[in-house]
């Protein structure tokens, strides 16, 4: 229980003395996902986001100084409900990091923040097969939507 208190006091907001460290867990978080790894792409993605104050970035901060997971969240609007909500698009803790309890505190964090920033919900989707999430938003309150499929069009 000691160790989940640790992360628990060291989740904030992204500064960019983060940039670095930051990009090189987005980085590992979109080789998760089998694409290719890019520091570059991944350092200038996180600083365009934040530069253009398009996404709120949460980090876990270790004991050490260093980070050991992050959230990010995209400011938009629900058209249904007429009131603006956030989504998480973006959770990953480094391995190493994982079962600590981090997971757990960022989308508390998170949460917390939506609810300061007037959000009216927050949204997430997660693969079919990634049941150790699942659990996990379940446990937080989170509801899986049986109602709607989602779907996407690439673009070329």
């Amino acid at each position: 229980m000691g160790n989940l208190m640790k992360y628990q006091a060291l989740i904030r907001k992204f500064e960019h003395r983060d940039l670095n460290e930051l990009a090189q867990l987005f980085d590992a978080y979109r080789q998760f996902y089998e694409q290719a790894p890019d520091l570059a792409l991944a350092e200038h993605y996180l600083a365009t986001r934040v530069e253009k104050r398009e996404s709120v970035i949460l980090v876990a901060e270790n004991s050490a100084g260093g980070l050991s997971g992050f959230c990010q969240l995209y400011p938009t609007f629900c058209s249904v409900l007429a009131q603006p909500i956030y989504v998480l698009y973006d959770l990953f803790v480094s391995p190493e990091a994982r079962g600590n309890g981090v997971a757990k505190h960022l989308l508390n964090a998170a949460r917390e923040l939506g609810i300061s920033d007037g959000k009216a919900r927050l949204d997430l989707t997660t693969a079919k097969t990634n049941s150790t999430a699942q659990s996990l938003y379940a446990s937080l309150g989170w509801v899986r939507d049986e109602e709607f499929y989602t779907y996407n069009l690439t673009l070329d």
